[in-house]
């Protein structure tokens, strides 16, 4: 599958938040100590996004590679020269049949969004096929149809099960928040986490979503462990170091962090998801 890394707080260099602590990210494309039947290695790509603030705006700006992480001099050359209070990053394992393309790799992005998935969808095009369309029927009766029209899947970067989920949950966040609010993020994911299971109970579906302030993250079958203190807020697949703070997450979790507060609500299945986009 993958790993993957939030962090929300002081400014960082970029490349460090990659190569941090003796169980580092990078390390854990090669050395992974808990992928769950996920693989062995994640050595098909990598990638890095992160906020940087232009005039009263800000955006959102990521690297990608398809190589191995620890063969891109990028990583120690380049992007420890920038620095960005937020910073999503992971590294790709992909499942067989799924093309090993740039394209591919997470972090997806839009807007204001940084998004990454660790897990698989089993016969992810007819899943997701059917949880657009069910999403597409929600929206048409809340008068908001055009963004989940199914035609809106060929607009995912790479045809994967990630850029796909990526395609619908981008959706969702733009019909339940109008206002932008963080509110929105936390239904989102829940959601779409209810669907798909509901089409494919076996999916693996750590979900990591980010927006330059706060983290979001699932817990469906994958590990994910968090540090948090008054000053900044990490998620991570696996601890990078020793620290004694780190917290495990257990399975079925939806999570927020940002610096000083962590929460942990359970998910639960949802039969429909009939009139909950408003």
């Amino acid at each position: 599958m993958c790993r993957q890394l939030g962090y929300v707080g002081p400014a960082v260099r970029v490349g460090d938040m990659l190569t941090l602590g003796s169980h580092s990210l990078r390390t854990q494309a090669w050395a992974p100590k808990d992928m769950r039947g996920g693989g062995t290695i994640n050595a098909d790509g990598f990638g890095a996004a992160w906020w940087r603030a232009e005039g009263e705006s800000v955006t959102v700006s990521r690297y990608r590679n398809q190589a191995p992480i620890w063969t891109d001099p990028a990583v120690e050359e380049v992007l420890p020269q920038l620095e960005s209070w937020a910073v999503l990053a992971a590294v790709r394992s992909a499942t067989v049949g799924m093309p090993v393309e740039r394209t591919a790799c997470a972090p997806f992005t839009h807007g204001r969004w940084a998004f990454s998935h660790n897990g698989v969808v089993p016969d992810w095009r007819r899943a997701l096929s059917a949880v657009a369309e069910e999403f597409g029927s929600t929206a048409t009766e809340l008068g908001a149809g055009q963004l989940f029209e199914p035609v809106r899947l060929l607009e995912a970067e790479s045809t994967t099960d990630s850029a796909t989920l990526w395609v619908i949950l981008r959706g969702l966040l733009s019909t339940g928040a109008p206002d932008g609010s963080w509110a929105a993020a936390p239904a989102a994911l829940s959601l779409l986490v209810a669907a798909v299971l509901a089409q494919a109970p076996g999916a693996r579906l750590n979900f990591l979503l980010g927006d330059g302030q706060q983290l979001w993250a699932t817990t469906v079958y994958h590990s994910l462990s968090a540090l948090v203190t008054d000053d900044f807020a990490i998620l991570c697949s696996e601890p990078f170091d020793d620290d004694p703070r780190w917290q495990p997450i257990p399975d079925r979790q939806l999570v927020s962090a940002r610096p000083g507060s962590l929460t942990l609500t359970p998910l639960l299945a949802a039969p429909s998801t009939k009139g909950s986009l408003s």
